[in-house]
């Protein structure tokens, strides 16, 4: 462009002109002005401006990048070789499975990350409460079925006697006018039951019991059962020396074999015991067996291989021949007791079963320890010997 031309152009103010290089530098030229070494003086000032703010913020981004790069090295050192300080997110994008990735499609693989979050307790396991219940899951108990068989009864005293007869001779007859009558003979003898004590105890702590607020039931709870456990056994086989009771069992008449045939099966032996049992004019209200023995009833088969039960669709036993069967497995195994029992046999509760807590033993005060104590006591008259009958199954 020619200076002649330049002479006919319209004159162009300093501040237009610097609007249309850059706006920031319009504040710097006066709005009247029209010379354009205002503008490009104000220009020069402006870009030198602006460089040293680009200059600052390029040392702090530096200052920042050196500061990442420290740290991770420091969690390289910690982590050992191969990186394993690094996060899952680092290992990722120095994997060669994102370097290959090849855009938004398709996918990548890791090979190893080492610092996944999981449910361990290196990682956040420890931040996961226990979902701890209340409850207290127990070992399985068995049925306790004998005392029900067994009239009740109670006594205050420390002993029981009661009059039992022991001879019947009866002589009874037809007789002529002026003839001797004759005599008959009864027998009674008087027998005792002394009460005695079953119990068991069991050590707790102080901060124990205060603390698990189910543990003193279960306590109370086990000790009760403990109870009836040792009682199931002397009811049926108590000795009668010592402190044991005398059991229904070591007092029974034996089962006489000579209703045994040889095709008889377990139900036919029971049918025989029931029978001698009613012979003695004892008429039998119960059958106790073991338990294995009672579940083997359920699979005698007749010679067609038919189910004599209700087979596997039938309800359990809970009769047979008309009286209430049950098992328990203080009983041995192949043994059975038929018999009357309540007419036969009676329990005397002395002290009903009891747990009690106690500070007072040996140095629990200063252990801060508890003995927890479950105690029982009860005597049991057998009146009638014969009203039970006891033997073993056929081989």
């Amino acid at each position: 462009m020619n200076s002649a031309r330049l002479r006919h152009m319209p004159l162009i103010s300093g501040a237009v002109l610097a609007a249309a290089i850059h706006p920031a530098i319009v504040g710097n030229v006066r709005a009247d002005s029209r010379d354009p070494a205002d503008v490009l003086q104000a220009l020069h000032t402006e870009m030198k401006r602006i460089g040293v703010e680009q200059a600052e913020k390029i040392t702090d981004l530096a200052a920042r990048l050196q500061h990442v790069e420290q740290a991770d090295a420091d969690r390289s050192r910690r982590g050992g070789p191969g990186g394993a300080g690094q996060t899952p997110g680092q290992l990722f994008v120095a994997s060669d499975a994102f370097k290959t990735f090849g855009g938004s499609r398709g996918h990548g693989r890791v090979s190893s990350v080492v610092n996944a979050i999981t449910s361990l307790t290196t990682s956040i396991g420890g931040m996961a409460p226990p979902d701890q219940r209340g409850e207290i899951v127990g070992l399985p108990r068995r049925r306790l079925t004998v005392r029900a068989l067994l009239a009740p009864g109670r006594t205050e005293s420390n002993l029981v006697k009661f009059t039992r007869q022991t001879t019947r001779t009866n002589n009874a007859a037809v007789v002529s006018e002026t003839t001797q009558k004759p005599e008959s003979n009864y027998v009674w003898t008087e027998d005792e039951a002394p009460v005695r004590t079953i119990a068991h105890w069991v050590p707790v702590s102080r901060q124990a019991m205060d603390d698990a607020s189910m543990l003193a039931g279960t306590i109370d709870s086990e000790l009760r059962y403990g109870l009836s456990l040792a009682e199931e056994g002397e009811l049926l086989f108590g000795s009668g020396s010592g402190e044991h009771l005398h059991g229904i069992v070591t007092q029974a008449t034996a089962y006489e074999t000579t209703r045994d045939q040889t095709s008889d099966t377990r139900f036919d032996t029971l049918a025989h015991a029931i029978a001698q049992a009613q012979v003695a004019l004892l008429p039998a209200t119960g059958i106790v067996m073991n338990d294995d023995d009672l579940e083997n009833l359920k699979i005698i088969k007749d010679e067609q291989g038919r189910y004599i039960g209700g087979g596997p669709f039938g309800p359990p036993i809970t009769s047979i021949w008309g009286k209430p069967v049950v098992g328990t497995p203080v009983m041995p195994a192949g043994d059975f007791l038929v018999g009357a029992f309540l007419d036969g046999a009676q329990i005397f509760d002395r002290l009903d079963a009891e747990v009690l807590v106690s500070s007072e033993d040996r140095d629990n005060f200063i252990k801060n320890m508890l003995t927890v104590r479950g105690e029982e006591r009860l005597a049991l008259a057998v009146k009638r010997p014969a009203a039970f009958i006891t033997g073993s199954f056929p081989t």
